[in-house]
């Protein structure tokens, strides 16, 4: 896969992760539309590769595009670049960009989705003035309801996709198709990409650009997915579907 790296590892389990579907009320939250999302607000490639193009950096990649998103909807858009990205890499998991070329570097190991998150939580990732940005909770979802994963796309804005990547996809990446189900396809790695929109498939940011998702691709390779809490994308104290956040919080008490 020439110019275009992995970097997700399996996922794990935890009997402590909150549980999306334990603390939400479904009849107390507004039922998502057929579609909705705000991916237009960039350009289909205006996302940036962030060095996930030479490096297994697609789980710290995810979160500066998420980061990217929330920020541009709540008017004070955080902007990244590789280096930014590469150095919470480096201090999350010990990747050393000078310990070997990309291909051939002992340090670039990829990264546990959930290890990424209580990261985010607790230091924040770094943009290019310096400012870290933290996620107040995160929260996994059952990524064999995609009833679920929609509600907290719709909700939250953007949802962590961890999958593992058949080598299909880097073909259908290349020529512009949907990622979808095919026979035979291997399993070469995994993958974590950010859910931004639901159309009439799930669009999804990675290697710096807009790519479809099918139902059907999901609910085979997705292994994790999860919704993360934050305020940057707030005006008025309320999302850009203009959901008030004291009453969403009261409606997810756990959060």
């Amino acid at each position: 896969m020439p110019g275009l790296k992995l970097g997700k590892l399996p996922a794990t389990v935890d009997d402590r992760d909150l549980m999306f579907s334990r603390y939400v009320e479904p009849a107390k939250l507004p039922k998502h539309p057929a579609q909705f999302g705000h991916e237009t607000l960039f350009g289909a490639r205006a996302w940036g590769m962030l060095g996930n193009d030479e490096w297994g950096d697609c789980a710290w990649a995810g979160p500066a595009h998420e980061t990217m998103l929330l920020t541009k909807e709540g008017g004070h858009q955080a902007h990244f670049t590789t280096a930014d990205v590469l150095s919470d890499y480096s201090a999350g998991t010990g990747f050393d960009s000078k310990a070997g070329p990309p291909g051939d570097n002992p340090t670039d190991k990829g990264s546990e989705v959930r290890k990424v998150n209580d990261y985010r939580r607790s230091k924040g990732i770094v943009d290019s003035k310096g400012a870290r940005h933290r996620i107040g909770a995160y929260i996994r979802l059952d990524e064999q309801d995609l009833d679920e994963v929609y509600t907290a796309m719709y909700l939250f804005q953007v949802v962590g996709i961890g999958f593992k990547f058949p080598d299909t996809a880097m073909d259908q990446f290349h020529k512009g198709q949907p990622w979808d189900v095919v026979r035979g396809a291997h399993i070469e790695g995994g993958h974590y990409v950010s859910g931004v929109a639901k159309r009439r498939n799930i669009d999804v940011v990675t290697w710096g650009a807009l790519q479809q998702m099918t139902e059907a691709f999901f609910e085979k390779y997705c292994e994790e997915a999860w919704v993360y809490v934050s305020v940057e994308n707030l005006k008025d104290g309320k999302s850009p579907e203009g959901f008030d956040i004291e009453q969403l919080q009261a409606d997810i008490a756990a959060l």
